[in-house]
């Protein structure tokens, strides 16, 4: 199975961990989607970890990201600068998708 998040606020980094690796516990895949304010996330070290992870595919709303003023330099290249296709890709592969 795979699992889609799709993150738009920066109030549940800590159920997206956890969703994901209990996800990944059970052999599942998990892609990630972070837009809007979940964009800040993106510099928090334990989801950057998680996002390493294998399983795991993360990308971003650059366009969210920039208007949030999300350092470059702080996002990690396992993470992908995207757009809203992204999260279409997202939708379209996961048998699943929980939003936060």
């Amino acid at each position: 199975m795979v699992l889609g998040i799709l993150v738009n606020t920066d109030r549940h980094s800590d159920e997206v961990i956890g969703l994901s690796r209990a996800a990944l516990s059970r052999g599942h895949k998990v892609i990630i989607f972070l837009m809007d304010a979940g964009t800040k996330i993106l510099g928090a070290s334990s989801f950057c970890d998680l996002c390493a992870s294998e399983g795991v595919t993360a990308s971003f709303c650059d366009y969210n990201a920039k208007a949030l003023n999300i350092p470059a330099d702080q996002i990690p290249r396992t993470i992908t600068r995207g757009s809203q296709y992204d999260n279409a890709v997202m939708v379209n592969k996961a048998d699943r998708v929980i939003v936060l």
